[in-house]
């Protein structure tokens, strides 16, 4: 019987050892979308078709960020008369039918529908481990007409925009506020600066003033955005590797790029329309759970994406690994992007083709990063960006 139970014990121990649960490793990658609108503010969808959207399309989490609310309390909105609205009113009718639909005519005879609160519609989508919805909100403020929005996730009450006497002091604010709110309540709660080319609302020297920020959108799916910039402004891309020449030599944490959707019509589709399906983020976190994607994200194990699908991303030991999904009849170019210490921009210092790409380099450079775009075109892309992209986060260079 000793016997029996040693060798119990043994094929235990080697069962334990063969659990693939056991890996060190136990990280998955996670995509999802920071930047979406409903009907709570200026989308024109239900937050549930939208919801259905997205989690029917693999993505693995998803936040409304809708301008200065969250989707909570009591609203009413009208459907537009237009066809295209009284079309989709109905195939929200017919899916969700007339126990879960609240809807009546006004005084004008129009159809008025209540919206479904977060805590009402959650239920139906989130899934453990499968689809998470981060609770977040579009703080929308401005100066001197100069439009100034940033993202707060995982928020449990809305936050209110605190202006300021300057377009950087607004965005501190905000920033302040933000923060102010994950100390209080020990949440891991985090902002995001969204399209500063919007309207040039936010400028190069704005950025360079801000403490406490760590994204961006280096990447946003609206058409009017102006992510390339134009004769007199730096594209977005140019902004950041600038911001973080400039932050890491006042000793400053990394800036990490994101890509959103900044989704806001459902209906109409096309280049001049802000729809779904434009521009992602991919984590790789421990958990699917507000708290992992977050966390995951702080550390920049992410990469953003607007079709370029990545399998791994490495760096150690001042080398980079980078595997893209093979996929038949696609090419990739990877190119890398660094910044020697002491100069004042970036460059292209090497560029490979193929499904993967390992790059070394010297402690020469400051930080460096990663551009890979595909043969593939993007389905609907915006801007002229034709080609599908991803965008790996800075890392700096160990000395």
């Amino acid at each position: 019987m000793y016997k029996n139970l040693l060798s119990l014990l043994a094929l235990s121990s080697l069962l334990l050892s063969c659990n693939p649960s056991e890996k060190k490793d136990s990280a998955h990658w996670y995509k999802g979308n920071l930047h979406t609108h409903s009907y709570w503010s200026d989308g024109d969808e239900f937050p549930e078709m939208i919801m259905d959207w997205y989690k029917t399309r693999d993505y693995d989490f998803l936040a409304l960020t809708d301008h200065n609310t969250l989707a909570e309390g009591e609203k009413w909105i009208n459907i537009r008369p237009d066809s295209i609205y009284q079309e989709a009113f109905q195939t929200y009718l017919a899916k969700y039918d007339s126990s879960w639909v609240n809807s009546r005519y006004n005084a004008d005879n129009q159809i008025e529908v209540k919206l479904k609160t977060l805590s009402e519609y959650a239920p139906l989508f989130q899934e453990e481990g499968k689809f998470l919805i981060i609770q977040s909100e579009e703080v929308t403020d401005g100066f001197e007409g100069k439009p100034i929005h940033m993202n707060a996730h995982n928020l449990e009450k809305p936050i209110t925009p605190r202006h300021g006497n300057s377009v950087a002091e607004v965005i501190q604010n905000n920033i302040d506020a933000v923060l102010e709110r994950r100390r209080e309540t020990g949440r891991a709660i985090i902002p995001h600066l969204n399209h500063p080319n919007f309207g040039y609302g936010v400028s190069l020297d704005d950025m360079l003033k801000l403490h406490g920020e760590r994204f961006f959108e280096v990447y946003n799916g609206h058409p009017t955005v102006h992510n390339l910039g134009d004769s007199t402004h730096i594209s977005t891309e140019e902004m950041w590797d600038l911001i973080n020449i400039s932050y890491l030599k006042a000793g400053k944490p990394i800036m990490f790029g994101m890509a959103t959707d900044d989704s806001h019509q459902y209906h109409h589709i096309g280049a001049k329309w802000s729809n779904s399906g434009r521009g992602w983020v991919v984590v790789k976190s421990d958990t699917l759970t507000a708290e992992g994607i977050i966390t995951a994200m702080e550390k920049g194990d992410f990469y953003s994406s607007t079709g370029v699908e990545l399998n791994d991303v490495k760096y150690t030991n001042n080398s980079l690994h980078i595997e893209a999904k093979p996929v038949e009849n696609l090419s990739y170019t990877f190119d890398l992007i660094a910044c020697k210490k002491g100069d004042s921009a970036t460059e292209i210092i090497e560029t490979l083709k193929g499904n993967s790409a390992d790059f070394e380099f010297s402690d020469e450079y400051l930080f460096v990063r990663c551009k890979i775009t595909s043969s593939r075109k993007q389905v609907n892309p915006v801007e002229g960006m034709v080609y599908e992209m991803a965008w790996t986060q800075p890392v700096q260079v160990a000395d």
